[in-house]
């Protein structure tokens, strides 16, 4: 009765090989186009990282101390926060696959909630860095842990509306555009774990 209800998640589901071949390396979860973006993204972050790492071989103490006015609990809860969404995508995108709609779609709920708390703890630590005068032009450590931290923002942002709008679709919508979707989110847990150690962490 749900295949019948559901059409194109039939249609376009993995298990069947007329829809995708997924032991095939041109069609990874999500489509090779969005991963050929994802690798891209990794590899800006990791330069900015490089380059952030090179700065502060010339600038250490100041880079130490800069570090410390940042609070790592308040980085660490986020953290937990964006992986535990992370585990709510995966488990949607499982879900999903199981034909099980409405635990695929409470979970994206949950997962989209994790996201908005990741944000407004993100905006609580960046009220406190303004209130201390801790701007971008304050010094280099500043300056990129704002554009850094924003740029991850800035995807957190894009991938909320990514999931909502999914979720919304949720009956419609095809085992490629959640995957892609999930792909995208993950890409956001990724990054993050690299710029925590190196921003809260390590200087």
């Amino acid at each position: 009765h749900q295949q019948g209800s559901l059409p194109r998640l039939a249609l376009r589901h993995p298990m069947n090989p007329k829809a995708i071949d997924y032991k095939s390396f041109f069609y990874p979860p999500g489509g090779i186009l969005l991963w050929m973006i994802i690798f891209l993204e990794l590899i800006t972050f990791g330069m900015a990282l490089g380059a952030m790492a090179f700065s502060a071989a010339d600038n250490g103490p100041l880079f130490h101390q800069s570090r410390l006015q940042l609070n790592a609990t308040i980085g660490t809860i986020n953290t937990a926060v964006l992986l535990t969404s992370g585990f709510f995508v995966a488990m949607a995108v499982h879900n999903f696959k199981a034909a099980n709609l409405q635990k695929s779609s409470l979970q994206f709920k949950l997962a989209m909630l994790g996201g908005l708390l990741f944000i407004a703890i993100k905006g609580f630590e960046y009220y406190s860095k303004i209130d201390a005068g801790l701007l971008l032009d304050s010094n280099t450590f500043f300056t990129f842990y704002w554009l850094l931290t924003g740029f991850h923002l800035i995807h957190v942002v894009v991938g909320l509306v990514i999931l909502f709008v999914l979720n919304r679709n949720i009956t419609t919508t095809s085992i490629e555009t959640v995957e892609a979707s999930a792909a995208f989110w993950h890409m956001c847990d990724l990054i993050w774990l690299l710029l925590f150690p190196v921003l809260y962490l390590i200087f």
